[in-house]
């Protein structure tokens, strides 16, 4: 038995630093997925069936990031709205597939068309079928694979060492995830890309943070412990872009829904059965256009960059400096004027 303190985003905050960093418009957040593909905003929209289909994948691309197309759906309906997001002009479109089932199928159908990146979408990635998956998809096709999720170094190197060219980090972590109280299992996700980024094989694959990202400084925490993208569900949620009609509820909010995609609801309307509930379904209020809340997390990242006097993301993590902050540290880091006047 092994048993260690791990830390979560709450947990820590990054020490500012000496910057001679003029104007925030000299930091370069982009990042790449390999030497061809380059990313002008680092961050990546979930394969969830509330979050991302072809509008997100629209705007993402147009956003100079990616969006994941879900894979809760038929080969054509994945196809059709891959086919339109690479007909937009604004970039390749990332489809996710599985590991049983029709995943060959469907991978073979969205390569043809064009889909350059793959996701390997698996709640638990180091398994035996990720394994076999990955090899027979590298086999037939020379296509970037992202596979994942996992949430320790020696998952990262296996799943890398399949062949995994980027691998999503992080179990358990997600607003609408039950994982960890369902099966016990899980580690935080700052820890997550903590241990990964020491990894033997981290120069040759990519880090994807997944899971327990709030705001735009809970990125700037991941990317400077090693993470290269960050991937997020309910920050982008309940916008214009994302997947469903918007309702007036009883209280006479305008709402969408919002559900994890191992929540009940999403398994019966995918799947028409129900195995493991490690998800929740909700409702969350419709917050408009996606553009506004994207330009917003650019922003914020520019500025979190820029309080390490950090232009890139390289910079970030060699001169990132961290310290654990207590809870009253938590509490003294949000706005508490309330707190204290009322209001």
């Amino acid at each position: 038995m092994i048993i260690r303190e791990t830390l979560s985003y709450d947990d820590v905050l990054l020490v500012p630093k000496y910057s001679n960093i003029i104007s925030r418009s000299e930091v370069d957040i982009a990042t790449s997925l390999s030497p061809d593909m380059i990313y002008e905003f680092p961050v990546i929209s979930a394969p969830m069936d509330t979050v991302t289909e072809e509008s997100m994948g629209i705007a993402m691309a147009q956003a100079g990031g990616l969006g994941v197309v879900h894979r809760y759906n038929s080969i054509e309906e994945q196809r059709v709205m891959c086919w339109n997001i690479l007909d937009s002009g604004y970039g390749t479109p990332t489809a996710a597939v599985g590991v049983t089932g029709d995943y060959l199928e469907r991978a073979s159908e969205l390569v043809s068309i064009g889909v350059q990146i793959l996701c390997l979408d698996v709640a638990h990635g180091h398994h035996a079928l990720m394994k076999d998956a990955i090899g027979k998809i590298k086999s037939e096709h020379d296509v970037h694979i992202m596979a994942g999720n996992v949430a320790t170094k020696k998952s990262f190197e296996d799943l890398a060492r399949w062949g995994a060219d980027s691998i999503r980090v992080g179990i358990g972590g997600g607003s609408i995830c039950s994982t960890r109280i369902q099966t016990g299992h899980g580690v935080p996700g700052f820890q997550s890309i903590l241990d990964c980024f020491r990894a033997d094989t981290k120069r040759d694959v990519k880090i994807i943070a997944d899971g327990g990202i709030k705001t735009s400084g809970d990125m700037v925490k991941a990317f400077a412990a090693g993470a290269d993208f960050v991937m997020v569900g309910s920050m982008l949620a309940g916008t214009d872009e994302s997947p469903g009609e918007s309702f007036v509820n009883i209280n006479g909010d305008r709402v969408k829904n919002y559900r994890g995609m191992a929540s009940k609801e999403a398994q019966i309307n995918w799947r028409g059965s129900v195995g493991s509930h490690e998800g929740v379904s909700t409702f969350i209020p419709h917050r408009g256009p996606v553009v506004p809340i994207l330009e917003e997390i650019k922003r914020g990242l520019r500025s979190g960059f820029s309080y390490s006097g950090a232009r890139n993301l390289l910079e970030l993590q060699a001169n990132a400096e961290f310290v654990i902050q207590t809870s009253s540290g938590l509490a003294e880091s949000h706005t508490h004027i309330m707190d204290r006047f009322g209001g």
